[in-house]
């Protein structure tokens, strides 16, 4: 059995904590916005991933590396604080109901965004 690479875990990872918080802020949050939460959900990750790699070279950034490297585990550490932070942004509409928290899945799409970006860095290296 192949090993599972842990940008895509973290990946996987990070898009079920999203999808936790569209489902609470859905639940939760202000009456009729559960589809602006998940076309803003995808449509930014989406334009992260697709944008990302095109502006750093536009701006002449150094290649960004994947998160997690096999010669320093304690990334694996570090890189494991986005889904974290998602999930905790997931806790906010359970706790001050009422709200429209388009910002929070924006930020969260933008947080998953970089996690595959990581994902396909480490399957192209």
């Amino acid at each position: 059995m192949n090993r599972l690479e842990p940008n895509a875990l973290l990946a996987l990872s990070t898009g079920v904590a999203l999808a936790l918080l569209v489902m609470t802020a859905s639940v939760f949050g202000e009456p009729g916005n559960t589809v602006k939460y998940v076309v803003s959900a995808v449509i930014c990750a989406g334009a992260f991933v697709l944008l990302n790699g095109r502006m750093a070279r536009m701006m002449k950034r150094p290649a960004v590396q994947p998160m997690i490297h096999a010669d320093a585990p304690g990334t694996a550490v570090w890189a494991g604080l986005f889904p974290l932070m998602v999930i905790a942004m997931a806790c906010a509409p359970v706790f001050f109901a009422g709200h429209d928290y388009g910002l929070l899945v924006i930020v969260a799409a933008v947080i998953f965004g970089l996690t595959i970006d990581s994902a396909t860095r480490a399957r192209r290296a």
